[in-house]
C-alpha cells in the first residue's frame, strides 16, 4: 500500500522533533511557544541531551544579549569579516552564515525572555583563529550557568550527564571556566577546587539519591534548563522511540513512522518534522563511506545512537547533502574500560609535553585548536609516515603539575595506581630514559630522542622552529603563564618519561542534509522538501572549520529557532 492510500495514523499532531539536543529541545520549545500547537518530541535512546549533553555546552553566539552586558565590544560586520576568512573555500552558503549571524542573538533573547535557558558570556575564551581579522579574544562563546538536578524533580534521572572527562573525581560536575583555572593552575584553583569539593560532601540528601553531585554543568546544564522548560510547556517526550522513516504524499512529509514498545507507531505531523537526530560518527559504513582515513567508531566521543538515521531519511526522500567528509575533529584517549573516549583537548596544550607519530617526530603544533590540530594530523598522514595513532610525550615534571587524561596528577593518582592493563595494551608506557620509552611503545627511538632535544632547546628560546607554538593567543588559553619564555614549551628533561597514545576521533560528524535559511531540507535542484526541517549535525554544518568554542551548539539552536518561524509563521 502506497503512502497515498494509507491515511490510518496512531497519532496526529503539528509538530515532530526527532532528538533532545540543544537543537531539537530549542526547536520544539520555540514552536510550542510561537503557537504550533501539539509538540512532541522524539528520543531513541533512553536518556535525554545526546552528545549536547556530554559536550562541554558552549555556544557560539557573536553580539549576544550577553555580551553586551558585560561591556564587549563586537559587531557583526567583524564576526562577518572573521567568518569570511575562516570559511574562505569550504561548501557553505554565504547566506546560511549570514541568517545564522543575525538570527543567534535573536534566538538567545528570545529563550531568556521565555523560558529556564541562561547563559554566561565567556571573556577570556578566544575565537580558535586569532590571528585574523575582525576574531575577538572573548565574550563570543557563552556557557550555561549551573542548575540544580533536583529542579527537573525525578526526571533528573532521565538526564545525560556531561562527560566524566568533565567531572571530578567522576561525580563533580564543573564549569568550562572552572576547568581553566584547575587545568592551567591559576591563582585561586585549589580555593575554587576546595569549594566545588565541600559543597559535595556536605550535599548528605542528594547522596542518598545519586553519587553524582546536584549542581550540573557544561553540557547537562544546558540541557537540563531546556528540558526544564519543555517540562513546563507541556511538550511531551517519548524515550526508546527511533525513528522508522519519513512519510510523503505528494511532494511533502506528512508522518513520521517510530518504533515504540516493539511496535511500529505511525504519527501524523500537521505541519512538520524537524529532524535534528545527530550525525553518523558511530556508523562504521557510513564512516568508511565518506570520511578520511583511518577512521574508527571506537575512536569517537559521540552519542552511542547516532547512526545517521536521520540523514539516510532525508537522503531516502531525494534530499540533497553537503560537507559528507567533514567531522568535528578532536584527538580522543580511549582509556581501557571507560564507556567512552576522552577528548584530548588541554592537557596536550600545556608546556612540558609534545605529540609525535611513529617516527617520533611533530607533526602539528598542539597548542593549536583540537579542529586545526587534526586536521593536520590527517594531512601529515600517509602509509609511508603513518601519523595515527600518535602519541603525548611528558616527563615526571609534567606529570606532578599537570592533570592527564585519566591519569590526573601524580599525588592524586600515583604511578602505582596505574592498571597494568593501561600498560599491556599500549595505552601508557613509562621509562627512565626517552630511548627506552620509545621502545616499550613502538616508536623510533633516535626519531624520538631528536625530537625532545628539539623541543628542550626550543623550551630555552621560547621560539618553536617547526610549528610556531606558543605565538597565537588561542594557543596560550590552556598554557602555564609561570612558565617563561613560552607559556606552551617547557623541557622534557626530568625522568621517568611518560607516553599516552592518542587516537584520531572526534565528537560527530559535520556532513548532514542540506538546508536553507529556514533550515528546509533541500533536494539536488535546491527546492524545499515541504514538511521537513534538519538542524545540528544531521544537516550540513555552517561552521565546519569551527572558528570558536560552540561552534556546533550556536547554529543548531539557531536554526531550531529559524524552523520554529517558519513552520508557525511567527513574526519578531
Amino acid at each position: 500500500m502506497t503512502d497515498e492510500q494509507n491515511n490510518q495514523w496512531d497519532e496526529s499532531v503539528d509538530v515532530v522533533v526527532v532528538g533532545t539536543g540543544n537543537g531539537g529541545l530549542t526547536s520544539a520549545l520555540c514552536n510550542k511557544l510561537m503557537g504550533a500547537g501539539d509538540v512532541l518530541i522524539l528520543e531513541k535512546s533512553a536518556k535525554i541531551g545526546g552528545t549536547s549533553a556530554t559536550s562541554g555546552g558552549g555556544i557560539w553566539i557573536p553580539c549576544s544579549h550577553y555580551a553586551k552586558q558585560a561591556g564587549a565590544k563586537d559587531s557583526l560586520s567583524e564576526a562577518q569579516e572573521y567568518l569570511n576568512q575562516t570559511l574562505a573555500g569550504e561548501d557553505v552558503p554565504p547566506k546560511l552564515v549570514t541568517a545564522y549571524l543575525e538570527n543567534g542573538p535573536k534566538m538567545l533573547k528570545f529563550l531568556h525572555d521565555k523560558t529556564h535557558v541562561r547563559y554566561e558570556s565567556l571573556g577570556q575564551y578566544p575565537d580558535y583563529y586569532t590571528t585574523l581579522s575582525g576574531a575577538k579574544h572573548g565574550h563570543r562563546s557563552l556557557e550555561p550557568l549551573p542548575i540544580n538536578a533536583s529542579e527537573l524533580g525525578d526526571d533528573y534521572r532521565k538526564l545525560t550527564y556531561t562527560h566524566h572527562m568533565m567531572r571530578l573525581f567522576g561525580v563533580i560536575h564543573f564549569t568550562q571556566v572552572e576547568a581553566h583555572l584547575l587545568a592551567t593552575k591559576l591563582p585561586g584553583y585549589q580555593k575554587v577546587l576546595g569549594r566545588i569539593i565541600w559543597d559535595y560532601i556536605k550535599d548528605i540528601p542528594w547522596r542518598l539519591k545519586t553519587r553524582i553531585s546536584r549542581r550540573l554543568c557544561c553540557g547537562s546544564a544546558g540541557i537540563a534548563r531546556l528540558f526544564l522548560s519543555t517540562k513546563q510547556a507541556g511538550i511531551p517526550i517519548w524515550l526508546r522511540a527511533p525513528m522508522s522513516r519519513l512519510v510523503e504524499q505528494g511532494g511533502r512529509v506528512v508522518g513520521i513512522e517510530v518504533k515504540r514498545d516493539g511496535r511500529l507507531t505511525r504519527i501524523q505531523t500537521r505541519k512538520a518534522v524537524v529532524l535534528a537526530a545527530g550525525g553518523f560518527e558511530k556508523n562504521q559504513k557510513m564512516r568508511d563511506q565518506y570520511l578520511p582515513k583511518p577512521t574508527n567508531t571506537e575512536w569517537s566521543a559521540g552519542t552511542t545512537g547516532n547512526s545517521g538515521d536521520a540523514i539516510t531519511a532525508g537522503l531516502d526522500l531525494g534530499a540533497a547533502a553537503r560537507l559528507m567528509g567533514n567531522a568535528w575533529w578532536c584527538t580522543t584517549l580511549c582509556v581501557p574500560d571507560e564507556p567512552s573516549p576522552r577528548l584530548s583537548i588541554i592537557e596536550k596544550s600545556l608546556p612540558g609535553s609534545c605529540v609525535v607519530n611513529k617516527a617520533g617526530h611533530r607533526f602539528a603544533n598542539e597548542s593549536q585548536n583540537y579542529m586545526a590540530f587534526q586536521k593536520a594530523q590527517f594531512k601529515a598522514h600517509s602509509d609511508d609516515t603513518p601519523c595515527a595513532p600518535a602519541f603525548q610525550i611528558f616527563d615526571a615534571r609534567f606529570r606532578r603539575n599537570y592533570m592527564v587524561g585519566p591519569l590526573m596528577t601524580k599525588s592524586t593518582f600515583p604511578d602505582w595506581r596505574i592498571p597494568k592493563k593501561w600498560f599491556d595494551m599500549g595505552f601508557v608506557g613509562k621509562a627512565n630514559t626517552i630511548a627506552d620509552l620509545a621502545v616499550q611503545m613502538d616508536i623510533d627511538p633516535a626519531g624520538l630522542e631528536a625530537t625532545i632535544k628539539k623541543i628542550n632547546h626550543y623550551a630555552s628560546t621560547g621560539i618553536d622552529e617547526d610549528f610556531q607554538r606558543g605565538e597565537a593567543d588561542y594557543d596560550r588559553y590552556y598554557a602555564d603563564q609561570k612558565i617563561q619564555p613560552n607559556p606552551c614549551l617547557a623541557a622534557i628533561d626530568e625522568g621517568p618519561f611518560y607516553a599516552m597514545r592518542i587516537d584520531s576521533g572526534d565528537f560527530g560528524t559535520a556532513g548532514g542534509l542540506s538546508t536553507n535559511t529556514d533550515a528546509q531540507v533541500l533536494r539536488e535542484d535546491g527546492s524545499a522538501i515541504a514538511g521537513l526541517y534538519a538542524i545540528g549535525n544531521c544537516s550540513a554544518a555552517i561552521l565546519p572549520t569551527y572558528p570558536g568554542p560552540g561552534s556546533t551548539l550556536g547554529p543548531a539552536m539557531t536554526m531550531g529557532y529559524q524552523a520554529a518561524k517558519k513552520i508557525t509563521g511567527y513574526a519578531e
